[in-house]
């Protein structure tokens, strides 16, 4: 997208020698943003917000892996790999935005991205060019800070209306629990936003929960959006929050409701999509007529769609990264009852290059002010950058662990292979806001457990398969589970019960039948709230006062030569 538009005159000089600092916001639109319309119905895409109304700091992953068929391809493609595939600028505001190449040096340079405000600014002006336009949220919207965590989501529900979302899906919404998700749609949402999920269904009557899909007519044209929730959530989340909803990927539901559309007149049918990349190009190729798949939960930022070959035609397949980071604008060209051409841009929302939106920068501060003690309690400084996201271990998901071994007096810990959470700079003050960034979900409680060397073994496994699954259909969307203590390897071309080996703890091997002290937090399992895992985190920065950059406990990668999903 910038690559574009530097061939059309855009310059960055400005900032890249330095004349305007990053703390400096701009006080108009950079014209990096002016995009011309296109063609006669505009989508607008976000996904995976995480609860984050404020710019943050987020550093891409170094380690994607994909295997078989995926490998080598979108969207697992990291660094210089993945700019080589789209032919993307090294050093560019793009590069920077999809990468995690020279990220402190770069992040300083451009500022923090996304943000309610800023992105509202944004669609705001694309909107005024673009007279028929929807705005779509994939889902995971309400769920990722301590002001959504404290609201019930409630904050992200207010700022979503006011950012002017038409239709959304949903996953970690369903951990409010199904009353609330609920009590959400049908009175907050009520004749304003559009919540489907096609593949949600009453487990003892069959009934749908939510509607599948709604038809818009802009410019006199029918447009289906087709709602798909994420398909495993009663496994990857507690079944009690929604025990009587029975969900799954459902194609054959899929195709009837694609069959139905078009029986309605929809000129264009689109998937609103929380499957995860790979499993929305795996049902491109199985379920036709879907001209268009939005799809999100794998964090993915893919600055071009992929395009999938199926029985009746083409699919085109995109995902719009996370945390308020990205906008995807598609704009269509509908002709005589079929897709003709399409324009497409994956926009960074660079906070510095937009100016603030005064009404969400006051719904925002409105939210905020109850709780800014809270927020901004100071817990410690950091000397070294802390990131979450990659298929293993990142420095902040590193601290949480020394901060369960320290704590809990646990010899192994485990931390959820979550891919939300904000990145902090080297020098910055971890506050408690930046933890509830990590931790903040429905179900928080530190954990402590005897378990044996062998059922150890067995949930390395289990979360690998989950992980490295050759069928795409047979993962669930997290990254590998966080380990401290314990040190292993791991081969992901190998099946499940073969990949992880090599399992030592202080020097020695792991022994099956023995016992070990393994802490944890995030359970599936319906354990009463007792000490919740942002106290333990905030507990041992407390203590530590300075959090010093330590090499990373990382599993050995095996058999995996040149593979472009991993970083050299």
């Amino acid at each position: 997208m910038l690559a574009a538009a530097s061939a059309a005159g855009m310059s960055l000089s400005a900032c890249s020698k330095g004349k305007k600092p990053a703390a400096e916001a701009s006080t108009q639109i950079h014209q990096m943003y002016e995009l011309p319309p296109f063609g006669n119905v505009s989508l607008f895409h976000i996904t995976d917000v995480h609860a984050q109304l404020l710019p943050t700091w987020f550093r891409e992953p170094n380690i994607n892996i994909g295997l078989g068929s995926m490998m080598g391809n979108p969207p697992h493609l990291v660094g210089n790999n993945l700019l080589k595939y789209f032919n993307i600028s090294p050093n560019s505001p793009e590069a920077h935005a999809l990468t995690h190449i020279n990220f402190v040096e770069a992040a300083k340079q451009y500022g923090k991205v996304g943000g309610f405000s800023h992105l509202a600014t944004l669609i705001k002006s694309l909107r005024q060019q673009r007279k028929a336009s929807l705005l779509l949220d994939g889902g995971d919207n309400w769920q990722g800070s301590a002001t959504s965590y404290w609201t019930k989501g409630q904050d992200m529900v207010d700022a979503s209306k006011l950012l002017g979302v038409d239709i959304m899906t949903g996953h970690w919404e369903f951990t409010y629990g199904a009353e609330r998700v609920k009590q959400i749609v049908d009175n907050d949402f009520k004749d304003q936003v559009d919540f489907l999920a096609q593949n949600v269904f009453d487990k003892d009557w069959g009934d749908q929960i939510f509607k599948p899909y709604v038809i818009k007519q802009l410019n006199g044209i029918n447009v289906a959006i087709i709602g798909q929730a994420f398909p495993y959530t009663p496994i990857a989340n507690p079944l009690y929050l929604v025990p009587t909803w029975s969900f799954g990927i459902r194609e054959e539901e899929l195709q009837n409701n694609v069959k139905k559309a078009r029986k309605e007149g929809a000129a264009i049918v689109v998937l609103l999509s929380h499957n995860g990349m790979d499993v929305d190009l795996k049902l491109a190729s199985i379920v036709t007529g879907i001209d268009i798949i939005l799809g999100g939960h794998t964090h993915d930022a893919i600055p071009a769609p992929v395009t999938i070959k199926n029985s009746s035609g083409r699919t085109l397949v995109f995902n719009s990264g996370c945390n308020g980071k990205f906008l995807s604008v598609l704009d269509l060209d509908v002709q005589n009852g079929k897709l003709k051409d399409f324009r497409y841009k994956l926009l960074p929302v660079f906070s510095n290059f937009l100016p603030a939106d005064p009404q969400m920068e006051q719904l925002i501060a409105k939210i905020r002010k109850p709780f800014e003690s809270q927020l901004n309690q100071p817990l410690a400084v950091t000397e070294d950058l802390l990131f979450r996201r990659g298929n293993f271990n990142g420095t902040f998901d590193q601290l949480i662990l020394d901060a369960m071994l320290e704590v809990q007096g646990a010899e192994i810990a485990f931390s959820p292979g979550f891919r939300w959470g904000v990145s902090v700079m080297p020098g910055e003050i971890i506050t408690y806001e930046q933890v509830l960034s990590q931790t903040a979900i429905t179900y928080p409680t530190a954990t402590l457990n005897n378990l044996t060397g062998e059922r150890i073994k067995e949930i390395l496994e289990d979360v690998a398969d989950n992980l490295f699954n050759v069928d795409p259909y047979k993962q669930q969307g997290g990254d590998m589970v966080r380990v401290g203590g314990l040190k292993f390897s791991i081969d992901p071309n190998e099946t499940i019960g073969k990949r992880i080996a090599d399992m030592e703890l202080n020097g020695k091997p792991l022994q099956a039948s023995k016992e070990y002290l393994v802490a944890g937090w995030a359970s599936v399992q319906d354990i009463p709230v007792a000490k919740p895992i942002w106290d333990v985190v905030a507990e041992y920065l407390k203590s530590v006062k300075t959090v010093k950059a330590k090499e990373l406990n990382l599993p050995k990668i095996r058999n995996m030569p040149n593979n472009p999903g991993i970083a050299s």
